[in-house]
């Protein structure tokens, strides 16, 4: 059979389109074919149920109409009797569809401007599709486009086949774009939406920086140097911390490059922002001294349950650890996953004095001893009444100046002030209505408990019902600053995970929860866990700073 030009011509705009927009030709026709069956039902009544197949080879239009089988015929228009279905074919049964042929359609000028309509409509509908699939996989990746307009301060981005945009927020302070300018930026979000996909685009994303040292430096593209963890202050200062899997790869050497090259790669498509290269460590304490270079450190406390550490520096050197705006020391704490307070020495050793004076009138007043005696407990290292009651008797009697019988006084002077003030809170425990079986969980202490009575925690269900937010504080991270709240348990130096004890003491007590259930919980957790990769040996401390 001869192939009209009619359509020949419809294959060959199915194909245009297909090219034009990149996407598969067989959704055109596709689209092309819901075009014409919805003329078609303009036609023969919106309740008809009509299909038209295009051939890709010839593209002939065939249009049929599909009358349901049914052994009672309600609806003329999309039924058929079973006697009737049988004649065309014997082997029909209730619920099979026969197909009907309809005469080729002749196209109104409203039944044309309708299928033109869902046509378009298929075709963006597609063109958004292939869009979003392509750039969904792209986050995390480094893309370059043409600025196509500037609104309000956020720049719109032609990445070819899609828009972006990169918000005001995400651009490096003092940076201008105009139409037509190139722009590199990092790929962080892509959303499917009513109006197509939106790509959201960052320069000052932290990873961004990562992906063009990826970029400038092949070790760590071939993954022999990893980055560990990157924090920026965008526009003005940056760290990124580095670890070679390779122990004769220097990996501070490697992203610096011949005479700084690599690096200054970087800085300059970062509109000369400063960037500290520090080896990363496994041990928490060298790798924090280390992010605060350039300041040198002098002793460092860590707090390893709450993630915190104190690093004492010289008089001198206090207002370069802290750096302009505590811009280094806010990227430290970024850098390394640590709340950091700095101290200068004199501060950290008048601390110590007003804590040694604490403790030794504690001792003095607790005790009923003297100053001296006080001062020699409170140097010996003695921090509370209950440290001094039940160590071995040994361990006062050995202290210079103390002999068997002022051990065992001082022991058992400590021992009755401990039953005083436990009689105490008893008594107020009692008061405030606090339930005795609140005893029985791990760890609870009288003054816990006068603690709970005072929020109004009185019963194991009361209990059972906290979060471990609520009986150890949390914290908040925001904007390199991190807010501490209290718990009502803070004062007793409860840990998590002890206060996560208690309250699973407390469920299984009201019936809550069964041992069966941690059980699973436990295998679950176990199935989970994944090995934990080996720390890469650490190269020796060095900073790289741009400005150097």
């Amino acid at each position: 059979m001869a192939v009209s030009a009619n359509r020949l011509e419809l294959l060959q705009i199915a194909d245009a389109v297909a090219r034009e927009k990149l996407i598969d030709k067989d959704i055109v026709i596709g689209a092309m074919a819901d075009a014409i069956q919805k003329a078609a039902k303009s036609r023969y009544g919106q309740e008809t149920n009509i299909r038209a197949d295009i051939n890709t080879k010839t593209g002939e239009i065939k249009l049929q109409r599909l009358l349901e089988v049914s052994e009672v015929v309600e609806d003329s228009a999309t039924q058929i009797s079973i006697e009737q279905a049988r004649d065309k074919n014997p082997d029909a049964q209730p619920g099979d569809f026969i197909a009907e042929q309809l005469p080729p359609l002749d196209f109104g000028r409203i039944a044309a401007q309708s299928a033109k309509q869902v046509i378009v409509q298929k075709v963006r509908e597609a063109e958004r599709d292939n869009q979003y699939d392509e750039f969904k996989d792209r986050v995390g990746e480094i893309v370059n486009g043409t600025v196509k307009r500037v609104e309000y301060g956020n720049v719109i981005v032609d990445l070819g086949r899609a828009e972006a945009i990169v918000r005001r927020d995400e651009l490096i302070p003092r940076e201008n774009y105009r139409y037509g300018d190139r722009i590199r930026a990092y790929v962080y979000d892509v959303r499917r939406e009513q109006r197509g996909p939106q790509i959201f685009l960052s320069r000052t994303h932290p990873q961004f920086m990562a992906k063009l040292f990826q970029m400038e430096v092949p070790e760590i593209y071939d993954g022999i140097i990893e980055i560990k963890s990157v924090a920026r202050d965008p526009g003005s200062r940056a760290k990124i911390a580095v670890v070679s899997r390779d122990s004769s790869i220097d990996p501070v050497g490697a992203c610096v490059g011949m005479r700084g090259s690599r690096v200054q790669a970087v800085v300059g498509e970062l509109q000369g922002e400063k960037i500290d290269i520090i080896p990363w460590q496994p041990d928490a304490a060298s790798f924090i001294v280390n992010a605060l270079q350039p300041a040198e450190v002098a002793k460092v406390v860590l707090d390893e349950e709450a993630e915190r550490i104190e690093v004492v520096v010289p008089d001198e050197q206090l207002s370069l650890a802290i750096g302009r705006r505590g811009q280094n020391v806010r990227l430290a704490s970024q850098l390394t996953g640590w709340d950091i307070d700095i101290l200068t020495e004199e501060e950290e050793s008048a601390r110590r004095q007003k804590e040694f004076v604490e403790r030794s009138t504690l001792f003095m007043e607790a005790l009923d001893v003297d100053e001296m005696v006080g001062q020699v407990l409170a140097s010996e290292g003695f921090t509370s009444i209950e440290e001094v009651a039940y160590v071995e008797a040994e361990e006062v009697s050995s202290i210079e100046g103390f002999d068997e019988d002022t051990a065992a006084e001082i022991q058992t002077r400590a021992r009755e002030h401990i039953e005083r003030i436990e009689a105490e809170n008893d008594a107020k425990r009692k008061e405030l209505g606090v339930a005795d079986e609140l005893r029985d969980l791990p760890g609870v202490t009288t003054a816990m408990m006068v603690a709970l009575g005072e929020e109004g925690i009185k019963s194991m269900e009361d209990f059972a019902g906290c979060a471990a937010d609520d009986l150890v504080g949390w914290r908040e991270r925001k904007d390199g600053e991190t807010r501490i709240y209290d718990g009502i348990l803070t004062p007793f130096d409860v840990s998590r995970a002890e206060a996560e004890e208690m309250i699973v003491a407390a469920r299984l007590a009201v019936g809550w929860i069964t041992e069966e259930d941690l059980a699973a919980d436990d295998e679950t957790g176990e199935a989970e866990e994944g090995e934990a990769a080996e720390a890469a040996p650490a190269s020796e401390p060095t900073v790289f700073s741009a400005d150097a």
